[in-house]
C-alpha cells in the first residue's frame, strides 16, 4: 500500500509520544487501586491496597482527589499495555516492510525474464508512463500574448511558468502542464502543473501565483483555493501554492524544498 510506512511511522512518533506521558504519571501515582461501590443515587469510593493486606478504606468525599488519582492510574495501566502492544506490532510491520516491496520483486528479476512477466500490478515506472500517455486539452492562448517556450518546447504562460517548468524538466520529474481538472461548483479549471506523486499515489497539482501584490488577482487566487479545498483538495497535501510579488520573487531553493517534501 502506497504510503503505508510513512503512516506507520507517524502512528508509531504518536504511540511514543503517549507512552512516554503515562509512564511519567504512573511514577507519581498512589498505591493501590480504586474499588467503587453503588447504591441507589449512592457512589461511596475506597482504597484498596492489597500489599498492606487491610482490606479497603472508604475515601471520604473531602479526599476527592485520591479517587481521581487511582481512577487516573486505573486507566493509565491500560493504555500503557494497549500502547506497548501497539507499538510492538508496528515495529514488528516496520522491520522487513516496504511501500515497493512487491515493485522490487519484479526488478530484480533479470530484464529478458522482466519482458516474460505480467506483473500483479503495474509497477510505477508502467503506471506514470500510462498517466503521462493519456492526451489532454490544454487552456488555449490569447493572440498577442508573448510566446515564452520552456526548455520541453512548450508554451507557457510566464517567466516564472518557464522556471518551474524547466526545473521539473532538468531533474526529470514528469508533468502536464495545464492539464483540465473538474471541481464540482466551477467546472473544468487547469492547475498550472499536475503531476502524479510517487510519495502517496495521487495527483498533485501545483499552482503558481505570481501577482499576488495585486488586489483583484490576489482575490481571484483566494476563490480558487477556496474551491480546491471544497473539493478535498487541500494545499499542504494535493496542492502545491508559489506566491510572487513584484518585490518577492519565485525562490528556486523553495521550488526545490517543495518537490522533496511532496512529489
Amino acid at each position: 500500500m502506497k504510503g503505508l510506512r510513512k503512516m506507520l511511522l507517524k502512528e508509531k512518533k504518536r504511540l511514543e509520544s503517549i507512552l512516554e506521558m503515562t509512564r511519567n504519571q504512573l511514577i507519581d501515582a498512589p498505591g493501590g487501586t480504586l474499588q467503587i461501590s453503588k447504591t441507589g443515587k449512592w457512589v461511596q469510593y475506597y482504597h484498596y491496597i492489597k500489599e498492606e493486606n487491610k482490606g479497603k478504606k472508604y475515601i471520604s468525599i473531602h479526599n476527592n482527589k485520591l479517587a481521581q488519582e487511582l481512577a487516573q492510574k486505573s486507566y493509565n495501566t491500560r493504555i500503557l499495555k494497549l500502547t506497548e502492544k501497539r507499538l510492538a506490532q508496528i515495529n514488528k510491520i516496520l522491520k522487513d516492510y516496504d511501500d515497493d516491496e512487491m515493485e522490487k520483486v519484479f526488478l530484480r528479476e533479470h530484464k529478458e525474464r522482466q519482458k516474460l512477466i505480467k506483473p500483479v500490478e503495474p509497477i510505477w515506472e508502467m503506471k506514470v508512463n500510462q498517466w503521462l500517455e493519456q492526451e489532454y486539452q490544454k487552456k488555449g492562448f490569447q493572440e498577442g500574448t508573448p510566446v515564452i517556450l520552456s526548455e520541453r518546447g512548450e508554451r507557457v504562460r510566464s517567466k516564472s511558468e518557464k522556471i518551474l517548468a524547466d526545473y521539473f524538466y532538468r531533474h526529470d520529474i514528469p508533468y502536464k502542464y495545464e492539464c483540465p481538472l473538474h471541481l464540482s461548483g466551477v467546472g473544468v479549471v487547469y492547475p498550472d502543473f499536475t503531476f502524479l506523486s510517487a510519495k502517496i499515489g495521487q495527483e498533485v497539482y501545483w499552482e503558481h501565483e505570481g501577482m499576488i501584490d495585486e488586489e483583484i488577482y490576489a482575490q481571484n487566487a483566494v476563490r480558487k483555493i477556496h474551491t480546491y479545498e471544497k473539493n478535498g483538495i487541500y494545499p499542504g497535501e494535493r496542492l502545491i501554492l508559489t506566491f510572487e510579488t513584484k518585490k518577492s520573487i519565485l525562490d528556486t531553493r523553495m521550488i526545490e524544498a517543495l518537490v522533496y517534501r511532496y512529489l
